[in-house]
């Protein structure tokens, strides 16, 4: 399934070139998560990427390799990307040690886009688990404008309170409309909010299930309890949409390290329609 992007993506950039970047700024998110902002050398190339909320690109460090990342930044930033990234590999490490001018190469984008065309008389949920919150920023950016939707809400689940990403920005976007709870596994004596799984937001979040989109991203087992109990409130299957975690190498259907079932996640993903892969999210290992 091919669909439509919300915004011009880079149809005059060639996806499969690699172009040099430079860090412009590095925000420290949780412990071991930071956000990259990278700037084009070449300006011109700066001025005609263009990029879908859900989409992501390759980031390839020098003389380590290359990994495929999340765009989080507004996709109207023209110039510049954002990438927010854990430290947990040999690419993701590499960057990590990278500071403000070092080089990062870039070839994007890829993947397939949340549907934020495609709801402006419905009410969008987003629900991130842990660092899936950094391939929704984009679309909750885009959210917040008037005339994209009905009505936002921003659900985010983290093991612990210092996990929540973006907190920062949260004040921001309720200020724009947009509705954010979060929750946490173990909140300790300092946490004030909700303790529990994310799910438990949802009954709070979904008022009209026929005029619901519910957007998804985190681990495996979460998005499917989120899934499954936003279909038991009420929301067609065809409305939930899920953004696949797999390990994404060569992002042309070739190396077979993103194959889920008859599908590859670099091709035909990150973001999946529920009704196409509600069945292989429940094979295990899959």
């Amino acid at each position: 399934m091919t669909m439509a992007s919300p915004w011009p993506t880079a149809s005059h950039i060639d996806p499969w070139q690699t172009h040099s970047t430079r860090i412009a700024a590095i925000a420290d998110e949780t412990e071991g998560v930071r956000s990259y902002r990278l700037r084009f050398d070449d300006a011109a190339v700066g001025d005609a990427f263009r990029f879908a909320a859900g989409q992501f690109n390759m980031l390839y460090v020098p003389g380590v390799g290359e990994a495929a990342i999340s765009i989080s930044s507004d996709p109207e930033d023209v110039g510049t990307l954002t990438h927010t990234v854990r430290a947990v590999g040999n690419v993701t490490d590499a960057l990590a040690r990278l500071t403000v001018g070092d080089q990062v190469f870039v070839r994007g984008p890829f993947g397939t886009p949340w549907p934020v065309d495609r709801v402006m008389d419905r009410d969008v949920v987003f629900v991130a688990g842990g660092l899936g919150l950094a391939s929704q920023r984009s679309a909750i950016l885009r959210a917040a404008l008037p005339g994209t939707c009905r009505h936002a809400t921003v659900l985010h689940g983290a093991k612990r309170p210092g996990e929540l990403l973006y907190t920062g920005e949260y004040d921001a976007w309720r200020r724009a409309g947009v509705t954010v709870a979060t929750i946490v596994d173990e909140g300790g004596p300092a946490w004030n909010g909700r303790c529990g799984l994310v799910t438990a937001l949802l009954d709070d979040a979904i008022d009209d299930p026929a005029r619901t989109t519910v957007l998804c991203c985190g681990p495996d087992p979460m998005m499917v309890g989120v899934a499954e109990k936003a279909i038991d409130m009420g929301v067609s299957i065809d409305a939930i949409f899920l953004s696949l975690e797999r390990t994404m190498a060569c992002a042309a259907a070739h190396c077979g390290l993103c194959q889920f079932g008859p599908l590859f996640v670099c091709r035909d993903g990150p973001v999946l329609r529920y009704d196409r892969i509600g069945l292989l999210m429940k094979v295990p290992r899959l």
